[in-house]
């Protein structure tokens, strides 16, 4: 059972949507945390969940500015640090793309300081958020996630005699988060008109809360290297665009640069290395010095799991769990707007 009663977190973007739940949540349930360091870049966010939140002045808070890019920053803040949940990174497809080398400072090498922070602070676990899109990535966001997975995968070859692990946590869009397709459909529900990408669109659905618990499932769970994808059902569009504004014209406006048409989480290569358990989908790492079979029945055992079919892909068209424009207004009033109404 997990108990992070007595130990120190610290948690990268921790002012961003993810970073506020998951501390919300940490205080919620473990009253005897040590510590937990909110480490980011803004120092607006920083004094705004230090003043308007309810939990934000909690005795076990601490505030660091500092950016992953400065790897000596990061270090200092990783003292006495026992766990790291790392949730910063640049996001939006098309900032990104037209700011490509931002992007990779960030995500790729802000990872490798969160790694040498780690080795060289005495860090016990290190538990790293990546996104659907680093799946076969067609963009630049995607590729720089793929990379920053990779890295902390490999990071388990460099830990030597040090009780510490690297994992991996895969999820597509959270919903209601800051910049995705609800808020905005809320938005754009006032103007009578919402602009749909393509009707055959489809995306994952995961709320903020199982989000967090697949982070906790890892911190408790994670013996190194893996990526942990959870089964969530999906949506299309077109029937989010129907739960939100029934009345509005839906007009076609195209797919955006480096958008799929369908979230992926698996591809058919991935399943040659990935296990299942009741919840979770686990991608094993390929470490050095051992066979493939001595790797897998090592996972398979740890995790009470079996593998996937081979040539199995997990992709929000192709999902068996679907969720209708009933259960969308469900878990908008619920989760996202209180006093949504049609």
């Amino acid at each position: 059972m997990l108990d992070l009663n007595s130990k120190s977190i610290l948690i990268t973007g921790g002012t961003g949507s993810f970073g506020k739940k998951c501390t919300e949540t940490l205080l919620q349930k473990f009253p005897s945390i040590k510590k937990i360091v909110i480490y980011s870049r803004d120092e607006l966010k920083q004094f705004e969940m230090n003043h308007h939140t309810p939990y934000g002045k909690h005795k076990a808070l601490r505030y660091f500015i500092g950016d992953v890019r400065d790897g000596e920053r990061l270090k200092r803040a990783c003292e006495g640090i026992d766990f790291i949940i790392h949730a910063a990174a640049l996001k939006h497809v098309p900032v990104a793309e037209y700011n490509p080398m931002e992007c990779i400072k960030t995500n790729i090498f802000g990872a490798e300081n969160i790694i040498n922070a780690a080795l060289d602070c005495g860090v016990q676990k290190v538990i790293a958020l990546s996104t659907d899109k680093a799946a076969a990535p067609i963009n630049l966001y995607g590729a720089t996630k793929l990379c920053s997975d990779k890295l902390f995968v490999a990071a388990n070859n460099m830990r030597g005699d040090r009780s510490l692990t690297f994992s991996v946590v895969r999820y597509g869009n959270v919903m209601g988060s800051r910049g995705s397709v609800i808020p905005f459909f809320l938005q754009k529900r006032k103007e009578g008109v919402l602009p749909i990408t393509d009707p055959e669109m489809t995306r994952f659905n995961i709320l903020l809360e199982d989000g967090v618990d697949l982070v906790f499932y890892a911190l408790e769970n994670a013996i190194g290297g893996e990526v942990f994808i959870p089964k969530i059902p999906s949506y299309k569009i077109t029937e989010l665009a129907k739960a939100i504004a029934p009345n509005c014209e839906q007009k076609i406006v195209g797919i955006r640069p480096g958008e799929k048409l369908h979230e992926e989480m698996l591809t058919t290569t991935d399943s040659l290395n990935t296990i299942e358990t009741q919840k979770y989908y686990v991608i094993v790492p390929s470490p050095p010095f051992k066979t493939h079979e001595e790797t897998m029945n090592k996972y398979i055992t740890h995790y009470h799991a079996q593998e996937v079919d081979r040539g199995f892909s997990y992709n929000s068209g192709k999902n068996s769990e679907w969720l209708n424009v009933e259960e969308l207004r469900t878990l908008i009033k619920n989760y996202i707007a209180p006093g949504f109404t049609i």
